[in-house]
């Protein structure tokens, strides 16, 4: 068990550093909205969701009623739908941690658990799997803390840091350029973001794209099990 603890922990390094500066950035804006600690602690804990959690900082200051909070949570989030579609092998024999192994399913942590993982044995991926899900959770709350903290403590103009939510997607999809040989699913996805980005307009574009993609995907997953 230590072993894969220690693996998580080197494989989520990347992800303590985006989510530290993440979370710290939504900890300030969200004080600035005249939130506190407790608030940030109890959102970052339950809701743990990256760039929701900085749209509801919006709807919170706003007064937003709680239909628009669902849909807009519905639209921003619906990509872990395709997520979870495709970690239904991976997951299938977790046993009772795999509720939260869904709950902690993030845009960094699915891009860890996509990665090739032939030198942990079957019977212990499961340990590690739990392991990096805890491990990214962790640094989420304790970055959204942190900002949350220092923006008791510090005045400061907090205009332009929800920006660091869309240089840690820029981040990820670059190490996973890096990290792999078969560009074809990124640049798929490329694509059908900007062409569904012209047709629809930013503010619809996203449930489209993400459907254009996993259509993509699939057609290109029974193409490659064909050759």
């Amino acid at each position: 068990m230590k072993q894969i603890i220690k693996k998580a922990l080197v494989d989520t390094v990347p992800v303590m550093t985006g989510y530290l500066c993440l979370g710290f950035g939504f900890g300030i804006l969200l004080q600035s909205a005249g939130y506190g600690i407790f608030e940030a602690f109890v959102m970052s804990v339950t809701m743990y969701a990256g760039s929701m959690q900085y749209i509801a900082v919006g709807l919170l200051a706003s007064g937003a009623s709680l239909l628009t909070v669902a849909l807009t949570t519905l639209l921003v989030q619906a990509r872990h739908l395709f997520y979870g579609i495709s970690m239904l092998d991976k997951y299938k024999n977790v046993g009772k941690r795999k509720l939260y192994l869904i709950f902690a399913l993030t845009d960094e942590t699915y891009s860890l658990m996509c990665n090739d993982h032939s030198d942990i044995p079957l019977d212990k991926r499961k340990d590690y799997y739990l392991a990096v899900s805890m491990l990214n959770h962790s640094y989420w709350i304790t970055g959204c803390v942190l900002g949350a903290t220092v923006g008791t403590l510090v005045n400061f103009n907090s205009e332009g840091i929800d920006f660091v939510l869309t240089a840690l997607f820029v981040t990820i999809f670059l190490e996973q350029w890096h990290n792999t040989k078969k560009h074809v699913p990124a640049i798929i996805g490329i694509v059908a973001s900007v062409v569904c980005l012209i047709i629809f307009g930013s503010e619809n574009f996203l449930i489209p794209t993400m459907a254009v993609i996993a259509t993509a995907l699939c057609i290109y997953k029974e193409e490659r099990a064909d050759d």
